[in-house]
């Protein structure tokens, strides 16, 4: 067994367990439950962490390292760790990292673009139901049901926080500043690639004026290679050797 081969096998289950919890916390949450109908909530929860603690233990036991994987892969044990965590699972499906390092152009900033409003939807609603459940009948408190509690994370996502609604209690205004740390994030996503969209249309028609990186550079040189015969790894200038500080002597 492999990690690429236990990603492929648990990819599924794992999405349909982080849906899953995210359907049972916020039924408890939102239906203020008691009784019965919260126990079956709890128990529902209960079965989804242990699938988040069994999948990353065995990630943990094949992975080479073992030390280097662990360093890596924090948030997966703040997920295993901290409840509230365990529905930004979610976002894993979202970036699709695998496809992005594909991707290039229009289409990689259109999935970047999908990720980032999903990341921003996903957390502003996880945000919403933790601080509900915090603040909710606590002394002082002002944030009472849940469309205020949406109304808060949303002003406080975009680090606009008109201060109408604002957490009181120690839990509360964890998840706020956890909110604000992750607006910051996708905001700044989300601007970045619509100044690369803008910057790329105002350019269209000036393909001249741009400047060649390095990596269409090498690009060049390997086809000039390719064309000259020499040995696969070699470059134009290794062939050439180290290029002369004056000026190139005359020959007749």
């Amino acid at each position: 067994m492999t990690l690429e081969r236990w990603r492929d096998i648990t990819y599924w289950p794992l999405l349909a367990a982080s849906l899953l919890f995210i359907v049972a916390y916020s039924w408890q949450v939102i239906a203020d439950l008691q009784g019965t109908p919260y126990l079956i909530a709890r128990v529902v929860m209960g079965v989804t962490w242990l699938v988040f603690v069994v999948d990353y233990l065995v990630r943990l036991s094949i992975a080479k390292p073992r030390g280097e994987w662990f360093r890596h892969h924090i948030f997966d044990l703040l997920v295993v760790s901290v409840p509230a965590l365990r529905p930004l699972r979610l976002l894993r499906a979202l970036t699709l990292l695998h496809v992005l390092q594909r991707t290039a152009g229009t289409a990689l900033r259109s999935r970047i673009a999908i990720y980032g409003i999903g990341a921003a939807a996903v957390l502003i609603w996880i945000a919403a139901l933790a601080v509900l459940e915090s603040e909710r009948g606590a002394p002082g408190a002002n944030i009472e049901n849940f469309g205020d509690a949406v109304w808060w994370a949303f002003v406080t996502i975009t680090t606009v926080g008109y201060g109408d609604f604002y957490p009181v209690t120690g839990w509360g205004r964890f998840v706020a500043v956890l909110l604000m740390i992750g607006g910051v994030a996708v905001v700044g996503v989300v601007t970045a690639t619509l100044a690369s969209w803008v910057l790329e249309r105002a350019a269209q028609g000036h393909e001249d004026q741009e400047p060649a990186t390095r990596a269409q550079f090498r690009i060049i040189a390997e086809k000039i290679d390719e064309l000259r015969g020499a040995p696969p790894g070699s470059t134009l200038a290794d062939d050439e050797g180290p290029v002369p500080d004056g000026p190139t002597p005359r020959t007749s």
